[in-house]
């Protein structure tokens, strides 16, 4: 099926006076606009917002994903994914498209998939359902199909989502799993390709690239590779961040790994309300001499908690929500294990604060460009002079008490 063929044929499609500006491929030109019937379009499940739901139903069916072929049991199933992933803005898109319609058009592909413009898609299959005026969808039409273009149409899907400004904001997990399977999964991206069509620095892609990864990792110590929907319901996003600023802080593998270990532990068992907190919480062990024996009790814990989880593949949230974190033993436990070691750091910080305060002092001193006093006049070295006799009276003090 083509719509610039079959769809103006059957008469699904027809043109308007209205024409929208895209970058495609690199090159900036103006586009026709289409009104094309709604049965004749479907969402593309290649696309990020949808993938941590998709993950959601294939485990919930098997391993199998909504079939495309029945395209409106289809559309129902990814309408309902929409909805639920942010019910609030599909309201007030919905109230604002039956008061003014459609203002802006989406853009969808030659055999009816839709690149941009699932939101209002969604609302107009919702507004249709009572008046009919709603039964098309304003767009434009590229001549190609994602089989033959699946690079560029990802990069213009990118752009169109992330590079232009106004856009509603992603899920920061549903960010993830796209950087997830272009780049590290699929390999359709290279990091520069993904950072130019969004319109961000190579370095700020290569920070989500190792958070991504991070991601994947406790998945699959959960028992639970790929169910991204699972890191979506966890709000994984910014533990995961805060975790690998605290990796940039080791220097051995081991110590990363035994980071890991502690970190998906906490935050698999939450025994604090904002694990993003917590794990940051973490900064000021890591490196101190009670890292090696934290990390050793956290390992132990560790082992206990994996005790408790379901098998691959039966791993849901409801499970980690209503069994796993109901160990209010191993809870407690590994928050204990975090205030002990954090209060342990504590009072060796506060018994070396006067050496760090000498050392600082000391290092003031030694930095002091002596040939500057020769420029000095009296009234200013008789202020330093005094400066000094308070520092000999001050230090003469502090040695009474050695």
């Amino acid at each position: 099926m083509n719509l610039l063929k079959d769809g103006i044929e059957a008469k699904a499609v027809q043109e308007t006076t209205q024409t929208r500006r895209l970058t495609v491929d690199g090159l900036t030109d103006i586009y026709k606009v289409y009104k094309v019937r709604l049965d004749w379009l479907f969402y593309n499940d290649q696309n990020d917002r949808i993938a941590t739901w998709i993950s959601q139903y294939k485990a919930q069916h098997n391993g199998k994903a909504p079939d495309v072929s029945d395209r409106e049991k289809y559309n129902q199933i990814i309408e309902q994914f929409i909805v639920e992933s942010n019910a609030d803005a599909i309201h007030r898109t919905q109230n604002n498209i039956e008061m003014v319609d459609q203002r802006e058009p989406g853009v969808v592909l030659a055999d009816g998939r839709i690149v941009d413009g699932n939101r209002r898609f969604t609302c107009l299959r919702r507004l249709a359902t009572k008046k009919d005026r709603f039964n098309y969808f304003e767009t434009v039409i590229l001549d190609r199909n994602i089989e033959n273009s699946a690079k560029q149409i990802k990069m213009l899907e990118l752009y169109l989502q992330h590079g232009e400004e106004g856009k509603v904001e992603y899920n920061p997990v549903d960010r993830l799993v796209g950087i997830y399977n272009d780049i590290i999964s699929t390999k359709l991206l290279s990091v520069a390709e993904y950072a130019r069509s969004t319109n961000e620095s190579e370095a700020e892609v290569r920070k989500r690239v190792d958070v991504a990864k991070l991601m994947v990792e406790f998945l699959e110590f959960i028992n639970a590779p790929e169910e991204f929907y699972i890191a979506r319901d966890l709000q994984l996003y910014y533990p995961m961040e805060e975790l690998q600023k605290l990796i940039r802080r080791c220097s051995k593998e081991d110590e990363i790994e035994d980071l890991k270990i502690a970190a998906f532990d906490n935050i698999l068992m939450q025994p604090a309300g904002d694990m993003t907190r917590f794990i940051r919480g973490m900064k000021s062990i890591v490196g101190s001499e009670y890292q090696e024996e934290f990390f050793e009790e956290q390992k132990e814990l560790a082992a206990k908690v994996i005790d408790t989880l379901p098998k691959q593949g039966k791993v849901t949230t409801a499970d980690i929500r209503g069994i796993v974190r109901e160990n209010d033993e191993v809870v407690q436990e590994l928050e204990r294990s975090m205030e002990k070691t954090l209060t342990k750091v504590k009072k060796n910080e506060t018994k070396n604060r006067p050496i760090q305060l000498a050392e600082k002092a000391t290092t003031f001193l030694e930095g002091m460009d002596t040939n500057i006093l020769k420029k000095m006049n009296d009234s200013e070295l008789k202020r330093l002079a005094c400066q000094l006799d308070r520092l000999e009276q001050i230090i003469a003090e502090i040695r009474e008490n050695l």
